[in-house]
């Protein structure tokens, strides 16, 4: 949320709860600040004939907004997640079946694409599902004065002259998928994934320690 350098990236803080719903194979709530949203993941589980792939799994996401049907933008960012979910998800292993990914708004206030991801990946540990590695979100914003403000609520992206969103890897810290929009130049997006990076590491110890609570509460 602070405004910052690339030395010490500060984010909001988080809250995360997984298995929380009955119905999915995986569930997780996930908190950024005053974002928080709520992720699904049903299957692996029969496919239509019309949606198969005879090598790997098909997956579909969904984005369901508070109120009203979803727009342009929520279309955009489900293609994001996909393709992040894809690139972590060892479909191969399950091919030929379905896997569906439902995220629910609950309050939107800014880096709600981040929130998204960051809510996919604990919905996907969840169900068990196998993975190559994790993922992070991470919006950046940058304001008029081309500082740059990580994590940034609603008012702070609305002030802002570019936005951008990275998924990181939990292995190499390599960029997954980006989503960017405003202007912006070359060095400002190198920052912007410099930053991303390292902010990453403090999403990826999150998850260990949300992981080792719960499970340390079951034994």
């Amino acid at each position: 949320m602070e405004v910052c350098g690339s030395s010490n990236p500060t984010l909001r803080e988080f809250g995360s709860e997984q298995n929380l719903l009955s119905r999915p194979d995986g569930s997780s709530s996930f908190v950024q600040g005053d974002t928080s949203v709520l992720a699904g993941v049903y299957g692996p589980a029969e496919v239509k004939v019309s949606k198969e792939i005879y090598d790997r799994a098909t997956l579909e996401v969904v984005i369901q907004t508070k109120v009203g049907l979803p727009s342009v933008k929520e279309r955009a960012r489900e293609q994001c997640v996909r393709e992040t979910c894809e690139a972590a998800l060892l479909s191969t292993l399950n091919p030929r079946s379905s896997l569906t990914l439902i995220l629910q708004v609950v309050h939107d206030d800014g880096s709600l694409l981040a929130c998204f991801l960051n809510a996919a990946c604990m919905a996907l540990m969840d169900a068990g599902l196998p993975m190559s590695c994790l993922f992070a979100g991470v919006t950046c914003a940058i304001d008029g004065d081309g500082r740059i403000i990580i994590d940034p609520s609603a008012v702070q992206e609305k002030e802002s002259r570019a936005l951008m969103t990275f998924a990181i890897d939990s292995k190499e810290r390599r960029v997954m998928m980006s989503s960017t929009k405003g202007s912006f130049t070359v060095h400002e997006l190198h920052q912007c994934v410099a930053i991303s990076q390292k902010a990453s590491d403090n999403i990826f110890e999150f998850y260990r320690e949300s992981v080792r609570r719960r499970y340390s509460k079951s034994v």
